[in-house]
């Protein structure tokens, strides 16, 4: 006789899945949330292998962070810290949950929104490597860029990723040089350095 499948959680959408380091394999809840776009596999795979050398000891910056597919990838590939900036209070639930989930001593959850929070100066905290993955349509990479450029959020030769659609053209700093670059569908993906 077969088992009938548990009723699933309607709050819950879903799991992303680590891909390498020392939580590979794990897959972490994620919750339904308006805007919300967890990276895919396929980028997510492309993006760590463009930051190969650059991860281990790094300081992650995740602005939007979201279900944290990006933040939390890198903190498996043995990133020395991450900060994880989410606005919705049931994703930065979440992520909290899944920080505690994973044993996680060195992720630190901010429930506020992102260009509040880099409007401050982060408290000579400088990062090493930065996520940039807003909700679409909402015109917040180009703030977002600027502000951490201008309140020094960065480290000297920080990575900067930066994923948008593909019809908007943020403003980026000047002396941030693009690294990589990849279009996937309508979505444009670039990697810069400081």
């Amino acid at each position: 006789m077969r088992k009938s499948k548990p009723k699933s959680n309607p709050k819950q959408s879903g799991f992303i899945r680590l891909i390498s380091g020392k939580h590979k394999g794990r897959k972490l809840p994620v919750h339904d949330v308006e805007g919300l776009r967890p990276t895919t596999d396929r980028m997510k795979e492309t993006v760590f292998n463009w930051l190969m050398q650059d991860v281990r000891d790094a300081k992650v910056l995740d602005c939007f962070a979201g279900a944290g597919s990006l933040g939390f990838e890198a903190i498996s590939r043995f990133a020395a810290h991450g900060t994880f900036i989410e606005l919705d209070r049931k994703a930065a639930t979440q992520l909290t949950a899944n920080s505690t989930l994973l044993k996680l001593g060195n992720v630190e959850v901010i429930n506020q929104d992102a260009l509040t929070v880099l409007a401050n100066n982060p408290q000579q905290q400088q990062y090493d490597l930065v996520f940039i993955d807003p909700p679409f349509r909402k015109n917040l990479v180009s703030p977002c860029c600027a502000l951490l450029e201008s309140s020094h959020w960065l480290s000297e030769e920080a990575l900067i990723y930066v994923e948008f659609e593909q019809d908007a053209q943020p403003d980026i700093p000047s002396n941030w040089k693009i690294k990589k670059e990849k279009q996937a569908g309508q979505v444009i993906c670039r990697l810069y350095q400081r």
